[in-house]
């Protein structure tokens, strides 16, 4: 089932459920897939672009909660989360931070990576590998700190 049917299947078992959380944190998402759909360049909706279109979102409520916590709203910084929690239900499961590891170490030992001149090769291979089940900081950070150790 593609993510905009199971949206809209979310959408309507969170209204019989009376969840404004959920209910936010969905229709966020229903939003970002028409202005996806509807932005003049005809190009079809795969399942990466769905993946990249939720992992922004969950990126925008982060960097959201980083500035209300810093602006001391926590009121505004937990809505925020309680979005974050419903749009990661439609993400892959993500990777614990040994299996992240684990499979950086790979692509390092693949591609020959010995220095950070090769950051950019590892980064390439890693995006495609990991594809939304990680965050793109937190893959950034790992290769950086398995290349300099």
């Amino acid at each position: 089932m593609n993510l905009e049917k199971r949206v809209m299947q979310s959408l309507k078992d969170a209204m019989k459920a009376k969840d404004k959380s959920a209910l936010r944190g969905i229709r966020a998402i229903k939003s970002a897939i028409l202005l996806a759909k509807t932005d003049g360049s005809g190009a079809e909706m795969t399942e990466e672009k769905e993946i990249k279109l939720l992992q922004k979102l969950v990126k925008q409520r982060r960097d959201s909660i980083a500035i209300y916590k810093e602006q001391g709203r926590d009121d505004l910084a937990v809505i925020e989360q309680e979005e974050i929690d419903t749009i990661e239900q439609f993400l892959p499961e993500q990777l614990s931070e040994g299996d992240l590891e684990n499979i950086i170490k790979g692509i390092i030992e693949k591609t020959g990576a010995s220095s950070m001149k090769d950051m950019g090769k590892v980064m390439g291979m890693a995006t495609k590998e990991i594809a939304g089940r990680a965050d793109g900081k937190t893959v950034s950070a790992k290769v950086k700190s398995l290349l300099m150790g």
